[in-house]
């Protein structure tokens, strides 16, 4: 058989029987989302460099104001753009903000320009038109022919290190451009300083800081040439500055061995030989210079590029072939490998070779050979889907990751756990403090090496910090008050989510005192339900509800990236409590349905970017994620069917091996977490729990290649497009009564046997 990997916005093919998968490339670039936000060049898996094109420089903001038109920029690629300013080492995929892009490296020949110029004529500056006739892309591998210059540009990577290509049309000179004012989400003043040193005719080494969404942040490069500098220079564009010091007395822009700027573009000029080629290593480090130079020593030692893509390739491999799928259709593995590989992007290796790494209080610091440190943890996202993926196919990974999350909160200022960080930086951006869910069900599924008693206290600090949004509100009131921190439903909710992780651990631990406070602070979700409106509802200080409420408005107070219908369905640790609070089974699952049945006009999201038609069906929302367990919802009101429909419909619809395929921002690999696990036919609507529930299969077969060398294995019986309903599950050749799949079933492999049928099984 044969089936298609979707590759970051590029189409991959794979070929052969189960287990023996070769990567072969098919078609180039076929893209993810409308929102644009995913990044098609080379990259390892959770590699530290992800190395891609960027096709324009748009501001973050334009007369001091937020321009709209730099959100689709928040991984640095727009398919539909005509050009491309260079290529930069580190990227966002699928979030719906951004940084980074940087170190941008662009190739030139002829007149030498160091400004990118603008789109609609690419020859005003160093930018390149380019054809997507001309573009290729693989696992570890994109290339691409940059027509203004006539220079074939080949990209890979190594863990830390981004191998360029450069095949010049003419055996002339050739020029390099290195772009340290280049970035995402750039704005005036966002460079705090760079810095550029050449230490010989083949070496440079250097810095970028920068003041963006992570506040502090430094980045290391050293860069290899293959030919020796025949000259170089750079330009500030930064304004004039008053005071110059003494450095005046040289010519600090010809062939000075140091630059210095805010915003700084640099040129190095190389003779060429017959083969017509300049290769590039551009290795990364977050620590210092010299690890940069250490990075590149170890992880690349010689000029084969070829090695290094093929290494690339077969990391590639390793982790595909954890999977292995039999679907309907060609379409469905391009989904399902694409989703797979999403997965596999973040969070991303933050450490040198050496163990040594930059924490959040700007120390160096090291860890142990067998551990990882890690770091770009969108958790608002990820707690859903992501690591609990990770905790059956990357359980080593995932543990490293908390303990990542563990030395954060030592390092932190605030003595509190991640809530979206970078780059030893946290970004403060959304709510809750879902780092909780991830240690909590980290715990549940016995992921090893990590010192629990320890973990325990870093939630509770975290969950106590009354200053942080909302939190002294919630703990005074039993729910935040809209009139003292906004979003307040939204919080509420999602705090007592969080709370009842804490509990669970604790409960484990045997720590009842902190069992009972936070058991009780779970049941929060009950203080902001109004029983008038049957919705959960934003309240003020005095206990009153706002009076101004549309359950379908996304705008209103109370709510972040959602509104009413959606987040009041929010409540995964006790669903039973939440559906007596809305009448009871009956009343339910009508009230659930018409979340599917109904349409939400435009005017509802229309001002909130990260909700977009495309990702809505009815009034659910699946493009964005406070939704994504509401499907599996029906499982509790004796409407399976309901479930097994709509995860058809969401599976076929919100999910396409297209340009624009993807419904929504993939959000580091959430997105495509549901949709591995919705296909398999199961999925952890409440992390931290044990258990999963039964959805509907979209496989016609699959094995799961578990670490400890175990095998989940997945059969569908009748499968097809009319077939989308379960009439029956097996586990281990015994007939399930429930919905219910738990983890301890699944740990040391097990077999599954679906069988399905065009007609509802209301039994089941």
């Amino acid at each position: 058989m044969r089936f298609s990997l979707l590759i970051s916005g590029i189409l991959i093919a794979s070929a052969s029987a189960f287990g023996q998968n070769k990567l072969k490339y098919v078609n180039p670039l076929i893209g993810t989302s409308k929102m644009g936000h995913t990044f098609p060049g080379a990259t390892v898996p959770f590699g530290m460099v992800q190395l891609s094109p960027d096709t324009d420089t748009i501001p973050y903001a334009v007369n001091g104001k937020y321009n709209p038109d730099v959100y689709k920029y928040c991984a640095g690629y727009q398919y539909e753009d005509p050009t491309i300013v260079g290529f930069s080492h580190t990227h966002f995929s699928g979030t719906g903000h951004s940084d980074l892009g940087d170190i941008l490296i662009m190739p030139t020949s002829g007149k030498l320009q160091l400004n990118p110029g603008v789109a609609s004529n690419p020859k005003s500056g160093f930018r390149s038109a380019y054809n997507h006739e001309n573009e290729i892309a693989k696992p570890n591998y994109y290339s691409v022919l940059l027509d203004d210059h006539q220079i074939r540009a080949e990209l890979t990577t190594t863990t830390r290190v981004g191998i360029h290509k450069y095949t010049f049309s003419e055996q002339d000179s050739a020029n390099i451009i290195l772009d340290l004012v280049s970035g995402i989400y750039n704005y005036e003043g966002k460079n705090v300083n760079t810095y550029v040193r050449v230490v010989d005719a083949f070496h440079i080494i250097g810095f970028r800081q920068t003041s963006g969404w992570a506040k502090n942040r430094t980045v290391y490069f050293a860069i290899e040439f293959s030919k020796p500098i025949k000259s170089y220079g750079y330009d500030d564009f930064q304004a004039k500055k008053v005071y110059q010091g003494f450095w005046r007395k040289f010519n600090l822009k010809d062939n000075f061995p140091e630059m210095s700027a805010n915003q700084l573009r640099a040129f190095f000029e190389f003779d060429l030989d017959a083969s017509k080629e300049l290769l590039l290593k551009v290795s990364l480090s977050n620590v210092s210079m010299e690890g940069a130079l250490l990075n590149m020593v170890t992880e690349t030692p010689n000029w084969s590029f070829d090695t290094y893509r093929k290494a690339g390739e077969t990391l590639w491999q390793t982790e595909l072939n954890k999977y292995e799928v039999e679907m309907l259709n060609e379409g469905d593995l391009i989904n399902f490998y694409t989703a797979v590989y999403h997965t596999c992007l973040g969070p991303t290796v933050y450490q040198d070779v050496s163990g040594s790494y930059r924490g959040l209080d700007f120390a160096n610091h090291s860890n142990p050979d067998q551990q990882t440190n890690y770091t770009t943890f969108s958790l608002w996202d990820t707690y859903r889907a992501l690591h609990p993926l990770f905790n059956l196919v990357q359980r080593k990974r995932n543990a490293d990751m908390v303990l990542s999350m563990l030395a954060h909160q030592e390092q932190s200022a605030q003595r509190m756990l991640p809530v979206w960080s970078h780059y030893a930086n946290e970004n403060w951006c959304m709510i809750g403090y879902h780092s909780v869910s991830v240690i909590a069900d980290a715990y549940n599924k016995g992921l090893e090496g990590i010192d629990y008693h320890k973990a325990l206290d870093a939630c509770v600090q975290t969950a106590r910090t009354r200053y942080f949004d909302g939190i002294g509100s919630y703990m005074d009131l039993g729910y935040v008050a809209e009139d003292q921190s906004s979003s307040s439903v939204s919080k509420t909710l999602e705090y007592a989510y969080d709370d009842w992780c804490i509990a669970q651990l604790a409960l484990g631990l045997k720590r009842m005192d902190i069992y009972d406070e936070f058991s009780k602070r779970s049941a929060a979700y009950k203080n902001v339900f109004d029983p008038k409106s049957g919705f959960m509802r934003a309240k003020l200080k005095s206990g009153s509800f706002i009076e101004k409420f549309d359950p379908l408005e996304t705008h209103q107070a109370g709510y972040i990236e959602g509104n009413a219908w959606n987040y009041s369905l929010y409540v995964p640790h006790q669903v039973d409590s939440m559906i007596a609070l809305m009448g009871g089974k009956k009343r339910f699952a009508a009230h659930l349905d018409s979340l599917f049945t109904m349409q939400l006009a435009d005017k509802y999201f229309e001002h909130t970017e990260d909700i977009t038609r495309e990702g809505i069906m009815g009034s659910y929302v699946h493009g964005n994620e406070p939704s994504h367990h509401v499907i599996y919802l029906f499982d509790w009101v004796g409407r399976p069917d309901l479930t097994q429909k709509y995860i058809r419909q969401v599976l076929r619809t919100k999910y396409l091996p297209k340009i624009d395929g993807l419904s929504g921002n993939d959000d580091c690999g959430q997105m495509s977490a549901w949709y591995i696990f919705s296909t398999l036919g199961f999925y952890p609507v409440c992390p931290g729990s044990d258990d999963y529930n039964i959805g509907a299969p979209l496989v016609k077969s699959a094995k799961i290649h578990l670490e400890n060398g175990a095998e989940i294995t997945i059969e569908v019986k009748d499968q097809s497009e009319k077939n989308v309903f379960v009439k029956a599950v097996y586990l281990n050749g015994v007939r399930m009564k429930d919905f219910k799949l738990n983890y301890q079933n699944l740990k040391n492999g097990a077999r599954l046997v679906f069988e399905m049928s065009a007609k509802p099984n209301r039994t089941f």
